[in-house]
Parts: structure tokens; sequence; C-alpha cells
């Protein structure tokens, strides 16, 4: 291991490569901030520019751009309440009550450290565990996935305000409804199109969020005639762009990166799980550890709620690597297209990968801590300006909110019926919001609804129909007993309170 750590400095501390970590770095930052626009397609753009390079040139050129696209897109969540990236939904929950509040220059600083830690960490748990954890990730099932993806669901609690959580079961059936729309991924049939070729292929998440976020927000912004930028006015630019975290925030910030990072780290590692479910999963589970008091601030501004998806983000990115790099199985989207750019360039990842070529298998893992120290350099100093973008006043904001979200879904299909699409959910979305119906619920069953359906069918197949498969897997069963641990004592607590 000591000798593939300094094959691996080596080949990753060379000006070239160090070179291509900024360039990856700054332009998947930029390319993170645009909505609609994530790393695959940031990736898919470089892969032509890395054939002029060697491999391990290239694959960290690649990383660089993944994150930063993920770092980058934390920005417009919490500014703009637009996720850039789908990893960062979670981030807008706290993010955006945040800078609201004048405190944006703040809750982009919290977003960077919680980044760079969650990242730091799983470069460090992917240095160690790498080879281990692909037996890990191998000894998955459809079973164990399905239960995974329940534990999932038990973050509802955490996106609903008290008194409103038939509410958000309410947007978990709706959710679940979107998630239900095209062709079945078994047989083929196609489900609630309308004959409508369009909706063939299904709903894409990124319209779904933009319709739900940044489109619907500007919306209610117009119907309500709420100025965002009052609270610019109110606090001085200094004040707003004060990246300042107290003694208190810094605790609780430590308090919640290691166990998140860790979270989002082992979501990572599974193939198909990815940073948007290592986010929202994080986001839950993180309430879960917190006192009452903290639990309430939830959804409003609360440090541990923009914390643990921020961290467990980065995090799923280094673990997204393992099956890649180990088994040669990508583990999300931006990493089966960074599969396809290491076959382009003749290399086969896989169990070997780190005895044919060590130099990239380690040389990644450096340049994963080198480009989480870049992106933190060329980020904290600029968070003073970028956070003056909420004094925009808003007949300029607006605009280039729905210039961007129309945009961004435009550029992905280059069909007009998307955007119509779009504009029918967020003017769907917007009533809902007025009467305070919460979109977040909606965003995890969205995300969770087709993966639960797809592997609960195999599930049932592969026992004939029984529902046995719950606990005849050990792996299944412990999952299944932490979900109805944790349902249990939200009742118990919730009974509890009711009698004081």
């Amino acid at each position: 291991m000591i000798e593939g750590i300094l094959i691996g400095l080596k080949t990753a501390l060379t000006f070239q490569n160090i070179f291509m970590v900024m360039i990856g770095c700054f332009f998947g930052t930029i390319i993170g901030m645009l909505p609609g626009l994530g790393p695959m397609t940031a990736i898919a753009l470089m892969i032509p520019i890395t054939y002029g390079f060697d491999p391990a040139t290239g694959l960290i050129l690649m990383a660089g751009v993944y994150y930063g696209a993920v770092f980058g897109g934390s920005t417009s969540s919490i500014l703009l309440n637009a996720p850039g990236v789908p990893g960062t939904v979670a981030t807008s929950f706290d993010g955006y009550p945040m800078a609201q509040q004048g405190k944006a220059g703040k809750a982009l600083a919290i977003a960077a450290w919680s980044s760079f830690a969650g990242g730091t960490l799983a470069s460090i748990y992917l240095l160690f565990l790498a080879p281990s954890l692909s037996k890990v990730s191998l000894s998955f099932r459809s079973p164990d996935y399905f239960a995974l993806m329940i534990l999932g669901l038990t973050a509802i609690a955490a996106f609903s305000s008290k008194g409103q959580f038939l509410k958000a079961m309410m947007m978990v059936v709706l959710g679940l409804m979107l998630a239900s729309v095209g062709q079945d991924s078994l047989s083929d049939i196609s489900r609630f199109t309308f004959n409508n070729m369009n909706l063939s292929d299904g709903i894409s998440f990124v319209l779904v969020v933009m319709a739900t976020f940044a489109m619907s927000e500007a919306l209610t912004i117009i119907l309500k005639r709420n100025d965002p930028s009052a609270v610019a006015k109110q606090v001085s630019l200094t004040e707003l762009g004060s990246i300042k975290i107290n003694k208190e925030e810094r605790t609780k910030m430590l308090k919640a990166i290691p166990r998140n990072s860790v979270i989002g780290f082992l979501i990572g590692v599974l193939p198909g799980a990815g940073a948007t479910i290592a986010s929202f999963l994080a986001y839950g589970m993180e309430r879960n550890f917190v006192s009452d008091e903290e639990k309430e601030k939830f959804g409003k501004g609360s440090v541990h709620g923009l914390t643990a998806p921020e961290t467990a983000n980065n995090a799923a990115c280094s673990g997204a690597f393992v099956p890649l790099l180990t088994l040669g199985i990508p583990g999300s989207g931006t990493t089966a297209v960074m599969l396809g750019a290491l076959l382009g360039f003749g290399i086969q990842p896989g169990p070997r990968l780190y005895i044919t070529n060590p130099e990239i298998f380690w040389s990644v893992i450096m340049s994963m801590y080198i480009g989480m120290v870049v992106l933190l350099i060329l980020n904290l100093p600029l968070i003073p300006y970028i956070a003056r973008i909420l004094a925009v006043p808003k007949n300029y904001l607006i605009p280039l909110i729905l210039f961007f979200s129309i945009t961004g879904i435009y550029v992905m299909s280059f069909n007009n019926f998307d955007i119509y699409l779009m504009i029918g959910i967020a003017v769907v979305a917007t009533f809902m919001r007025l009467y305070d119906f919460p979109m977040p619920p909606l965003i995890l069953a969205f995300v969770l609804g087709g993966l639960m359906e797809e592997n609960l069918r195999r599930s049932l197949l592969i026992s004939d129909g029984s529902w046995t498969f719950l606990w005849d897997r050990p792996l299944t069963a412990s999952i299944i007993g932490v979900t109805i641990l944790i349902v249990s004592w939200q009742i118990y607590k919730t009974i509890k309170n009711k009698k004081i």
C-alpha cells in the first residue's frame, strides 16, 4: 500500500496533473452552478479533450470536474433554491433558508468546509478500504437494495413540519406516481404515457427538481410579491458575504461530518446508488441524531441540516470510485461516463487494475485529496463576492432563474415538450407550496420510487412471489431491523411528547 501511495503521489504531483486538477475543479464548479448541467454533462464534454493525454492525466482531469461540479451545485442551491446538480437538492432545504436570513456567506462557507471534510475523509476511507469494500459492493442483492430504499423513506419525517406529516405522505404518493410514468424497465410496457411518445422514457429527475424548486420558487416570489433581495438590503454586503463560523456552529459541524462521511461513502460504494440518495439519506438520518430542539430548526436554516447532505454527497463521489476502479462497475451515471473514457484509453478497470496500472489506480485516489484542497482554495476567497447574487434586484433575479431553468432543461433533451411539462409541474407545485405542501418528500419518493419498484419485483421473482426475501438474507433483515427501530423510536418519542 505504501508503495502504491508513493506511486500515486509521484504521478499526481507532477506539474501537468496538478494543473489538470485545477482546471477540472474550476470548470466543474462553474458548470455545477448552472441548473440542469451536472457532472455527467461536464465529463462528457471533457472526453474528447482527454484523448490527447495519457490515461492517468485524463482521468485526473475528469475526476477534478466531477468534484468541482458537485461542489459548485451547492452554490445555486443555497443562493437561488435552484439545485445545479441532483446531489445538491438536499443542500437547498436548509441552505436556502439560511441565505434568506442574511447568512449567505456563512451558508456557503459551511457547505465548502463540509464538502472538503467529507471528500477528504472519503479519500482516506478509499485509500485503506477499497479492496475490502469491493467485496461488500458485490454482496448487495435486489432484496438488500429494496430494504435500503425503505430505510431511505424513513427520512420523510425530516422533511415535514410539525403537524404536516399527512401532507408529506401525500407528496410521497405523488412522487411515486410521477416515478412510475414511462416504459416499465422489466416488461417494456408503457405506463401512464397517455399515448405520448415524449413520456415513454419517463420524466427526467432534473426536470422535476427544476420545476418544483427553481421555477416554482420564482413563481411563488411573484405571487406573494416577496423580494428575495430584501434581506440583502437590511444587512450590509460585508455581513451578507461573511464567512465567519462561530464556535457553536463549528461544534455542530464537527459532530455531523464524521458520521455523514461514513454514510455518504458507503452509499456511494453501492452501484447505482450515488450522491443524490446519499445526501437525502444523510439528511434524514442526521435529524434522528440531533436533539428535539435542533430538529425544529430543520428546514429553517439548520447547521446540521446543511452540513449532513454536503458532507455525504462529496463522500459518495469518492465512494463511487470503489466499484469503478476495483470491479469495473460504474457506481453512478457519472462514473459510467468515466468507465467509457477508460475503455477508450484501452484500460479495463477491475480487480487487476491496481496491479497492471498502479499509477492510474493510486494517482486518482491521491488526486481526490489534492482536488479537495484546490476547491477550498479556489472557492473560499470568492464566497463574499458570490453571496452578492442575493443583492440583485428581483426584477433581474426572477428572469435569470426562469432563463436558466428553461435553458438547462432544453439543453438536456432539445425537446420543447419537456419545457411545457416543466412549466405545468411548476404551476401545480407553486399552488401546493402556497398551501404548505412540502416539496422534498416528493423529490425523495421520485428518486427512490423507480429503484424500489425494480428491486422489489426482482426480489419477488427470486423468491417465487414470497415476501420471505425480507428476512431470508442476514443483510436484508439487518437493514429492515434498523428501519423498524428508527420508526418505532419516532413513534415512541411522539407519544411521550404528547403525554408531557
